[in-house]
């Protein structure tokens, strides 16, 4: 089941920032670099979040979620696609963004990952994203940014 999250829920809030701490852990290993922001971030910053959020549920425990925004009318920027490791590898993450089209179909969808994280650069492309750029975070780690259009 996925639905909306409202993060100033509190109990909620803390079982999502332990997932994300988690998720964005194994990506921080993943590409060498933990200086990833959602992996530093604390409650407060989680909870006064102005990203909209979908839950991925199993059974009533909150496995993963995808956090969104609009920078513009025809764009969705996908800012945070996070899964509980015990839940990886399980279809959530693909299942969140097939979602997250059929609630907020744009013209434009646009997300970013550290390129050695390869899970998610390989998601990403199954779903016909394509490459459009890569910028230096720190020495020899890079961010690619992935756009899609339909």
């Amino acid at each position: 089941m996925i639905r909306p999250l409202d993060v100033t829920d509190r109990a909620l809030a803390e079982r999502l920032l332990e997932i994300q701490h988690r998720a964005y852990a194994v990506e921080a290993e993943l590409i060498g670099f933990d200086g990833i922001p959602p992996l530093q971030e604390d409650l407060e910053g989680l909870m006064s979040s102005t990203e909209h959020w979908l839950g991925r549920y199993d059974a009533d425990v909150l496995v993963g979620a995808v956090a969104y925004e609009f920078p513009d009318d025809a764009t969705v920027d996908i800012t945070r696609l996070i899964v509980d490791p015990a839940n990886a590898r399980r279809g959530h993450g693909r299942a969140l963004l097939d979602h997250l089209d059929t609630v907020e179909p744009r013209q434009t969808s646009v997300v970013s990952t550290g390129t050695a994280n390869t899970p998610a650069v390989n998601l990403y492309k199954s779903r016909g994203y394509r490459e459009s750029g890569r910028l230096e975070i720190a020495p020899g780690i890079t961010v690619t940014h992935f756009k899609r259009e339909s």
